[in-house]
């Protein structure tokens, strides 16, 4: 790896410009993990708008049928490179109203998007959304997973 290919990967995994699509109390957690006490700010993770110039989707709660199409169309209006975090259990698998239990609900947000990390829970401590936000910037930079075996 050359040095300027460090650079462009230390600039990108230092500046994740995320959409958040917040759903049902995950979404709690995520708002809280954006704010003064955990401030994900200071890892470069800063909030966006405008979905064109977000590369970080960060999607937590339930994601129902209706809804996959128009989480499609968003992740591909995202800048390249583009990245996902799956927040939470109902994000990740369905959860607690996934397929056994719902025609309605995705069976996780990984069959419409590729997803680069999940993070676990129902709902999720603010600490494992940061840890999520960490283990895609080590992804980014390119090291070997931390919990890897």
């Amino acid at each position: 790896m050359s040095n300027i290919d460090r650079v462009l990967r230390w600039a990108r995994s230092s500046s994740l410009w995320y959409c958040s699509l917040p759903g049902s109390c995950c979404g709690d957690e995520v708002f809280h993990a954006f704010g003064s006490r955990y401030d994900l700010e200071r890892f470069g993770a800063v909030s966006q708008m405008d979905p064109g110039q977000a590369d970080l989707l960060m999607v937590s709660g339930v994601v129902t049928m209706k809804a996959a199409p128009h989480l499609r169309a968003l992740y591909k209006s995202m800048l390249e490179p583009r990245y996902v975090i799956s927040v939470g259990s109902c994000a990740n698998s369905g959860g607690a109203f996934g397929p056994n239990f719902s025609y309605s609900v995705l069976p996780g947000v990984h069959t419409i998007i590729p997803v680069d990390v999940y993070v676990p829970g129902c709902p999720p401590r603010p600490e494992a959304i940061m840890n999520g936000l960490i283990a895609l910037q080590e992804k980014i930079f390119g090291y070997q997973a931390r919990y890897q075996t």
